[in-house]
């Protein structure tokens, strides 16, 4: 089978599945979309798909939590068995760097995580006396990926550790500490992770940088600025955690987050405001179009229907209005529900 296996998270299917088909359309490519609502991963079948994989970078699909090329599809697995059709499957010149065993993250697949776990530690030497697989985790060499969609029925698929999610099922688990003032803390650690690169996070998130956090009560986002050392304006009419204001590194400004401006120009702006998405984008445009931030990490809360749609139109009206050259990631990341969080960064030149 030639394509790729990309997760998503559940319910948004229809939502990857219209991107990937419209961005190997873009490309030039043939190919469809094979996928059910709820799996919580969508099958693109390609005959070119080292053209597909090369055209379709993980870091720029929005609803994709993980990108893998696929090997093959294996049916009517014998439960006493299933390692040598595995290996009967796998290109006999193949050498990968890792194994990991998974299953989507979905209702349905969920009571699979035993399975994937046992039958990772079976594979690995098996895999190991065959030649297929390093001895130790080797990032230059492909990963190999099992994925059971059910006991009898898995995807043997590959990924590009450069080109890929480091994480199993493209989850980061990531630990809610206590003092956190709300789960929301989550979404933009996650962002941070997910979105810039450790190069970028050098460059763009140093101790002293300014940033507005619009929308901030009760200040989960103010709070993780903070533990980056930045110095926020939060601006809310509800009140912020009074842990988060005894930082020292906290303004308070009881106003509307949708109206405010700053006085000055600011490293940073952060957004997490529940409205609609094309008046959030046409709000963030405007920062950049006035020079009121260098950067910016906002969500945009998709409608309920047409949300590949919505999600294309309001990041195509955010870069026509900003104004400037900017790079632009979008990623519906775990933490998110029904939302996309947007990274905007200043383009690099050359």
């Amino acid at each position: 089978m030639n394509g790729l296996l990309c997760y998503c998270r559940q319910g948004f299917e229809p939502e990857l599945a219209a991107e990937l088909s419209e961005r190997a359309a873009s490309a030039g490519l043939a190919g469809y979309a094979r996928t059910q609502r709820n799996d919580g991963y969508v099958l693109f079948v390609c005959e070119e798909a080292a053209a597909l994989d090369a055209a379709l970078p993980w870091r720029e699909l929005i609803f994709a939590r993980q990108k893998l090329r696929l090997i093959e599809e294996l049916r009517a697995l014998d439960p006493s068995d299933r390692i040598t059709p595995m290996l009967a499957a796998l290109p006999r010149d193949a050498r990968y760097g890792e194994l990991w065993v998974e299953h989507p993250d979905s209702d349905a697949a969920k009571p699979l995580a035993g399975l994937a776990r046992s039958f990772g530690n079976a594979l690995r030497p098996a895999l190991r006396k065959a030649g297929l697989l390093s001895a130790k985790e080797d990032t230059r060499l492909p990963r190999l990926h099992v994925v059971f969609v059910d006991g009898d029925h898995a995807f043997l698929a590959q990924s590009a550790p450069a080109d890929a999610s480091p994480w199993p099922l493209g989850i980061p688990r990531l630990k809610l500490l206590p003092d956190a003032p709300s789960r929301s803390a989550l979404k933009l650690e996650e962002a941070i992770l997910t979105l810039m690169t450790p190069a970028q996070r050098e460059q763009h998130l140093r101790a002293g940088m300014t940033a507005a956090d619009l929308g901030a009560a009760p200040g989960g986002w103010t709070w993780v600025l903070t533990r980056q050392h930045l110095h926020v304006t939060s601006v809310d009419n509800g009140p912020l955690r009074q842990h988060v204001l005894d930082t020292g590194l906290v303004q308070h400004l009881r106003a509307d987050g949708f109206r405010w401006q700053p006085a000055q120009a600011l490293d940073w702006m952060v957004c997490d405001m529940v409205e609609q998405p094309r008046r959030v984008a046409e709000r963030m445009a405007t920062w950049f179009r006035e020079g009121w931030c260098r950067q910016a990490i906002f969500n945009l809360k998709l409608p309920m229907k047409k949300r590949w749609d919505e999600t294309r139109l309001c990041l195509e009206l955010f870069a026509e209005q900003a104004g400037k050259p900017l790079q632009v990631t979008a990623k519906q990341l775990y933490h998110d529900r029904e939302e996309i969080t947007v990274l905007a960064t200043p383009r690099q030149r050359g």
